[in-house]
């Protein structure tokens, strides 16, 4: 039956086709076909599929009355029971075997199916790959064979096919590999992923199968920071064939190959592999954090508190769409925006946003070049959700450390002149370029630190400081660095051009926290204009005051003497003694480790054999026959005497099954009943 007939059999109709259906018909090798659904068969009224009706390699024929009534119930109920006998889905899956490998050959129309076939094969694979290793892999192997069909000579630059993973790389894959090798390009990112996913040498750990995404993410940048262009493989000896092992009883003993000429079969390579292996390792690591909370909770994946614990290179491309536009905005000036907006365009959070999750989510923005103002790393105090907060450009910093006294001295500085230039109830934008004017005049200070000091003084002409805020840092300021920070608020007074009423209270009232005496606020604003035109304290000429520049001089050489003396006066909220790298781990988050079991690793070496002999026993599994050059080729590949390894292998065979695995001088062939067992 084609598909998308119907028929119907003992009272049953079973749509879809992609059955046989008739009275007769031979299998390849002459016994009765085993797909085949004869309508002439008793079946019994009752049958459950979820009961055991097969034996290990079932045919209609064979299967009880009750057998099959619930075969022919799983067929007409859309063949998706999950608690189906495995054993009934394979004699479906033998029907689509026989149509691939034998009707294709000479049908034309057979073949115009595979699309479809193809379909149905993923279908299955999603309901029942995870029940049963050996329909994994048959179906996997279908899968290749049918994905091998018409395959391009640059399968490397072809977005690749999912396969199951199962106890052998597929083929199609294998080719890819193969092609880029004897081609001699770079593997790209892509390839690279699938071939980690699906090669049974590498053991994938929690996080890497529990975060598929962010691991693929993750993965494909660290491969790009480590290869660049790709992984350029070695064109090896071994040569690429593929022996389909059919299933189906009917196929047994069907010779069915493909060979293709001199293109290597990378998979007895181990250098490679090792690479690979190693970034695998990091990668697993760097997600180890997040995958413990989605563990715990599924739905944290796409907050801010799940994006805090994973490298920016893992974010989801919306985010990573969302964090290129934000640096470009940054590139351009300073960005000023609600808490709760960054948090809302990263995400949202379940969770209050407390200080450490702040100052998680400032060490990511800056390890991609934003900073974020107040500085909550160096101590300032957390922002409300409802607070403004400022972005801005930040270089990229190798390792971060407490701010320096320096710059804390001229922080402190402009704090305190945020909290006087607005005793009028405005921070005027002559005052603005004044105190820019001296960020850029202090030579002391590094380019990043006065960048920050810029994205400060935005974010105080927004929130600025208020006296008595101020109060508990300047008072254990020694004497001269009082004096100097007066005489710095007197000349910032008059640079709007005008020193107001307001101003001369205000700086009345800074002098006296600063311990200098109020009444010399008079004289040390008409200082500030030794040589001038007296100025007004209502008026002064437009152009406003300006410092000379021997006076700015001893301004910054009076600060930068002082600053040793300001070092533990800043911090408003205590900080940690060194700041992380990367994001921390929450303190809320409960560290779990997962433990992998001794058999999950195990899994990767095969009888116990060493690496290089794994390797070995992996590719004769791939196929039932070798020829002992073939075997000389992969043995000179993994730098082994191919007697002592393949002897090495067989001894490993009898102490675990008490039987050999290979057989034979020239050729050898493999033991097809411990293949199984062995994967």
């Amino acid at each position: 039956m084609h598909e998308g007939e119907s028929i119907e059999i003992a009272g049953t109709v079973l749509p879809g086709g992609l059955v046989y259906v008739g009275p007769r018909l031979k299998a390849p090798n002459g016994i009765v076909e085993p797909a085949l659904i004869n309508p002439n068969l008793s079946v019994s009224g009752q049958g459950d599929c979820r009961d055991q009706h097969t034996n290990y390699s079932p045919s209609y024929s064979n299967l009880s009355p009750e057998g099959r009534r619930a075969y022919l119930h799983w067929l007409s109920t859309g063949r998706s029971h999950p608690d189906c006998d495995i054993g009934l889905v394979f004699l479906f899956f033998y029907g689509l075997e026989r149509r691939v490998i034998v009707d294709s050959e000479n049908d034309s129309a057979a073949k115009k199916e595979w699309p479809i076939i193809l379909a149905e094969l993923r279908r299955l694979l999603d309901i029942y790959g995870q029940r049963s290793d050996s329909f994994r892999r048959y179906a996997g192997d279908l899968l290749s064979w049918i994905e091998l069909d018409g395959a391009s000579p640059r399968l490397y630059e072809q977005p690749i096919p999912d396969f199951p993973r199962t106890y052998e790389m597929p083929p199609y894959l294998r080719l890819a590999l193969g092609q880029a090798s004897m081609d001699r390009k770079p593997v790209p990112a892509g390839l690279a992923l699938s071939w980690v996913r699906l090669s049974p040498e590498i053991y994938l750990r929690t996080p890497a199968t529990r975060c598929p995404d962010e691991f693929g993410r993750l993965f494909a940048h660290r491969y790009r920071e480590f290869f660049s262009a790709g992984l350029v493989l070695p064109k090896n000896r071994t040569k690429l064939k593929f022996s389909y092992r059919p299933a189906s009883l009917g196929l047994i003993g069907v010779n069915v190959s493909l060979g293709f000429g001199d293109i290597p079969d990378v998979t007895a390579l181990t250098t490679p592999i090792k690479k690979l292996a190693e970034i695998v390792e990091q990668c697993t690591n760097e997600l180890a954090a997040y995958s413990r909370l989605i563990g715990k909770d599924p739905g944290a994946g796409g907050t801010v508190e799940g994006l805090l614990l994973l490298p920016t290179a893992a974010w989801p491309d919306a985010v990573q769409a969302m964090l290129e536009t934000l640096t470009a905005r940054v590139s351009e000036g300073f960005v000023s925006l609600l808490l709760s907006e960054l948090l809302d365009s990263l995400g949202g959070t379940k969770l209050p946003m407390n200080r450490e999750r702040l100052r998680n989510l400032a060490r990511t923005l800056e390890s991609v070049g934003i900073g974020l103002e107040p500085d909550v790393l160096a101590g300032a105090k957390t922002p409300a959700e409802q607070d403004t907060v400022i972005l801005f450009e930040q270089p990229i910093l190798k390792t971060v450390g407490a701010p320096r006294a320096e710059y804390q001295t001229a922080a402190l500085t402009l704090q305190l002149a945020s909290a006087m230039t607005q005793a009028d109830g405005d921070f005027h934008a002559r005052e603005l370029a004044h105190l820019q004017a001296e960020i850029e005049g202090w030579a002391h200070l590094s380019l990043a630190e006065r960048r920050r000091l810029h994205a400060h003084l935005q974010w105080l002409t927004i929130s600025p400081m208020s006296l008595a805020a101020l109060k508990k840092k300047l008072e254990p300021l020694p004497t001269q660095a009082r004096e100097i920070l007066a005489t710095f608020m007197a000349t910032l007074a008059q640079s709007d051009g005008l020193v107001s009423p307001e101003e001369v209270r205000f700086l009345e009232k800074i002098y006296k926290t600063l311990g200098v005496e109020p009444k010399r606020v008079f004289s040390d604003i008409h200082a500030a204009e030794a040589g001038r035109a007296p100025i007004s304290i209502s008026r002064v000429e437009k152009q406003g005051f300006r410092l000379d520049a021997q006076r700015i001089a001893a301004l910054q050489e009076d600060t930068a003497r002082v600053s040793a003396l300001l070092s533990s006066i800043f911090a408003e909220e205590p900080t940690s003694s060194s700041a992380p790298s990367g994001p921390a781990l929450e303190p809320e988050v409960e560290v779990e480790v997962e433990v992998e079991s001794e058999s999950d690793v195990a899994a990767t070496a095969p009888l116990g054999l060493d690496e290089s002999h794994a390797a070995l026993l992996r590719l004769l599994l791939s196929r039932p026959t070798w020829t002992r050059a073939e075997l000389e080729d992969a043995a000179t590949d993994l730098d082994l005497m191919l007697d002592g390894a393949l002897e090495q292998i067989n001894e490993a065979a009898f102490d675990a099954f008490d039987e050999p695995l290979l057989e034979g001088d020239d050729p050898i062939t493999v033991n097809v009943d411990l293949i199984e067992t062995i994967a």
